[in-house]
């Protein structure tokens, strides 16, 4: 039975293409408006040990970007931490930190943390900065601190904030040495944003 609508294949691939382009045109860009810059951020983490001295390190490499809403009223960060970026005094005490019975980074090789949509105008005078924490493989809920910040993402610029917290590491599997560790892991990044919406 013929069609009643005058179009063959070919003319109704075109159109099906050209009402994609029309759609994709009309829709907001999602590309990242600030890019967290690796070469100018950082992530510094402490465990108290013997509950006296305290060992840590510093993770060299950070990736990921603030996303803003399409009324640039709120915004959303996404960083990604490369374990075995991390330097420490002791190259010994980097093997172990680095093995599975802490960061495990062999089969963990990042620790990811999502925002929740953040008020822009919190960077200024600071706050809690809630989401969720990847670490090994392991999903949580974590709450940080967000510092006060001279950082108005709504102007475009290079700006820097500063995020500091503490998370459980049992809560993470990191169950071992719980005599001679604190469960208590201090983490602090410092994260510089360069402008990249496109």
């Amino acid at each position: 039975m013929p069609s009643i609508f005058p179009w063959n294949g070919h003319r109704l691939a075109w159109m099906a293409v050209a009402l994609a382009g029309l759609i994709l045109n009309a829709l907001p860009a999602h590309a990242a408006d600030y890019r967290i810059n690796p070469a100018r951020s950082h992530a510094d983490f402490g465990v108290r040990l013997f509950w006296l001295s305290q060992i840590g390190g510093r993770f060299e490499e950070i990736d990921g970007d603030v996303t803003l809403s399409s009324l640039h009223d709120t915004a959303v960060v996404d960083a990604r931490i490369t374990v075995d970026s991390i330097r420490m005094g002791s190259e010994r005490v980097r093997r172990w930190v680095l093995a599975p019975e802490f960061f495990d980074a062999s089969r963990y090789p990042s620790i990811h943390f999502v925002s929740e949509p953040i008020a822009l105008a919190m960077l200024e005078k600071g706050g809690d900065l809630d989401g969720t924490l990847t670490l090994r493989g392991i999903t949580r809920p974590a709450r940080f601190e967000l510092l006060p910040s001279r950082c108005p993402l709504e102007t475009p610029q290079q700006c820097v904030i500063a995020v500091r917290g503490t998370i459980q590491r049992s809560d993470f599997g990191m169950n071992g040495h719980r005599t001679a560790l604190s469960d208590n892991v201090e983490l602090g990044l410092m994260i510089s944003l360069d402008y990249a919406k496109r």
